[in-house]
């Protein structure tokens, strides 16, 4: 199958003169995810994005896969039971992806400590019990003082008293996104890029039954027709429901910024994903993570009230990371020079909601009374004398009580927890989520579309297991992932490319990186190597890559942790870019010119 600039025209004619079962507004996570089961049920199913898929907010995350083990620190076992368990639901669909990487957490005596050696063990182990992972090679443990600086030498050694070690997955999280939307488009969905919602349309009765929409490619005004609409805009979640003039437009969600940044190995080395409070005395928590020879760190958490579509790194957000980072690893002096790269998203978060995020709860929140916490540990006591039982656990979890309230939410307390509702026209709206549960929040969607399509029109759709629906590069045995990324490299040695380069292309496209590879047949592009070219040629006609913004960015993560190479690698990728997509010189230049924009912009130029 071919997903690319010259195959987008037929899909948006087919957009025009089909009565879709599903039309998805959105092409990030949950779009996507929506949409590859949707696609998987036999449902007509068409899905618009207004920019690159996942340019929004699904390509700004932590790129963690990971099962919130911050909730245990209020104790929101629910949340935390759904993420773990989802998490491996994950890995198992997108094997080439998500990867597990144990997280050390250094636990320092400090006030307002988010976990002590205590509780840590204690939150480790029901994070554990959870995941169903005790016993296992992934088994949580706690490590001394001296053993936590032997892994990690330069962190702060002030008051540290050991750590502990438990399991998340690293990720990514842009071609996540775009391998379910290319599965999706496998299997029969006409899925589009650069087309906006401009409007909704409605039957004589105020019912939805389809979209006003923009093609931004050409400026062609359309409509779409669909039996039911999906709204799964993530931030401009309440930016469509106001095209519709009937409906309630109080806000859905509170939108938080969140940003991270990137430093070379080279100025702070760590061995393996760091999590520790933030020193800010905020009740936040902060990651550094090693990546590629490079190490990220964040994130801030702030309300948003600016251009959706362009969040930007402000000096305060540089401080607030520099601040926490410096503060944990005090021989390290990392600088706003020493930040090669940035990034910088927001997140969906339900208004309505005010349990702990993902990032952690307020400083004044969270904190659980003695009483409470007295309670809870004589039952897990109980529990490993096996006197009791894993639900009154969680009952004695349900029922702590905080010593603190607050009557308005700190940005960092609002859910990540998401809400699926029928709006008055009978749109449906699917907000919120994070990137661990997406598979799990369209599973929900897919359940209520089916009834609704029965009920309404007496279609019947059959149901899929989506916990075995393989996305695009995951068709492999999930148990198997180290010998099967193997024997991808091997196919892609064969073909002449280096061992390194082969591994590369393996990781990035999994079950894919033969198809990938027969587009180094030609030979290699004028200044990119035989793996560059490959990979670059099989986006632009298979991952409907439209910009370099959208290879070297999303496809790719070259801005992002190699910042070092695109000197060598920007004119070259425009160039070929040029010749697969036949722009003129003035299209050609333009295209440079925004690539070197999104550069400037992640390496922080304008604060440099």
């Amino acid at each position: 199958m071919t997903f690319s600039k010259k195959t987008r025209q037929d899909t948006v004619d087919a957009l025009k003169t089909t009565d879709l079962d599903l039309l998805i507004v959105g092409g990030g996570i949950t779009g996507a995810g929506v949409a590859i089961q949707a696609a998987a049920s036999g449902l007509k199913t068409g899905l618009i994005e207004m920019q690159d898929f996942a340019e929004g907010t699904s390509s700004r995350s932590t790129k963690l896969v990971h099962g919130g083990i911050r909730y245990l620190k209020t104790f929101d076992v629910g949340v935390v039971s759904d993420t773990v368990k989802e998490r491996a639901v994950v890995q198992g669909i997108a094997p080439h992806i998500p990867r597990p990487f144990p997280m050390l957490m250094p636990i320092y005596d400090e006030p307002g400590a988010t976990f002590d050696l205590f509780s840590v063990k204690i939150a480790m182990n029901l994070y554990d019990e959870l995941a169903g992972v005790t016993g296992s090679q992934y088994a949580n443990y706690t490590v001394s003082k001296s053993e936590v600086l032997q892994r990690e030498p330069d962190l702060k050694q002030d008051k540290l008293q050991g750590g502990g070690v438990y399991l998340d997955y690293v990720n990514n999280d842009a071609r996540l996104v775009i391998e379910n939307i290319k599965e999706a488009a496998e299997l029969g969905g006409l899925i589009a890029s650069h087309v906006k919602a401009t409007g909704i349309l409605h039957d004589d009765n105020g019912k939805a039954i389809g979209l006003q929409a923009q093609d931004l490619l050409n400026d062609e005004a359309f409509d779409i027709h669909a039996k039911l609409i999906i709204n799964t805009t993530g931030p401009w979640v309440d930016q469509l429901r106001a095209e519709d003039d009937d409906l309630d437009h109080a806000p859905r969600l509170r939108p938080t910024k969140g940003v991270h940044l990137v430093i070379d190995e080279a100025k702070l080395k760590v061995p393996q994903p760091t999590y520790f409070d933030s020193g800010h005395d905020d009740g936040r928590m902060i990651f550094v993570v090693p990546r590629e020879g490079k190490t990220y760190f964040g994130t801030t958490d702030t309300d948003f009230h600016g251009d959706y579509q362009h969040p930007t790194v402000d000096q305060a957000d540089v401080d607030y990371l520099l601040f926490a980072l410096n503060n944990r690893y005090p021989e390290a002096h990392v600088t706003l020079a020493d930040i090669e790269a940035s990034w910088v998203g927001l997140r969906p978060l339900i208004a309505a909601n005010g349990s702990s995020d993902y990032n952690g709860g307020g400083a004044n929140t969270g904190r659980v009374s003695d009483e409470s916490f007295a309670s809870l540990i004589q039952v897990v006591d109980d529990y490993n004398a096996k006197n009791a039982t894993r639900r009154d656990v969680e009952q004695a979890i349900s029922d702590l009580q905080t010593a603190h309230a607050e009557e308005s939410l700190a940005p960092s307390q609002v859910s990540r927890g998401s809400s699926l509702t029928t709006e008055k026209d009978g749109m449906l709206t699917l907000a919120g989520g994070k990137i661990t549960d997406y598979r799990k929040m369209a599973a929900g969607a897919l359940a209520l579309v089916r009834r609704l399509l029965q009920q309404q029109y007496g279609q019947e759709v059959k149901e899929v297991d989506s916990t075995k629906l393989q996305v695009s590069g995951g068709h492999f045995d999930p148990t198997n992932v180290d010998e099967s990324i193997g024997f991808f490299s091997r196919i892609a040695q064969d073909a002449g490319i280096p061992a390194a380069d082969a591994l590369d292309l393996a990781n990035r496209f999994g079950s894919n990186t033969g198809r990938v590879i027969t587009y180094a047949e030609d030979g290699a592009a004028a200044g990119l190597s035989l793996k560059e070219t490959a990979s670059l040629r099989y986006s632009v006609n298979e991952e409907m890559t439209l910009t370099p913004v959208d290879y070297l960015l999303r496809r790719t993560n070259a801005i992002l942790f190699h910042a070092d190479q695109l000197a060598q690698l920007t004119e070259p990728v425009v160039a070929e870019m040029a010749r697969l997509l036949d722009w003129d010189d003035a299209e050609t230049a333009a295209q440079a010119a925004a690539l070197h924009q999104a550069i400037d912009e992640s390496a922080l130029k304008s604060l440099k």
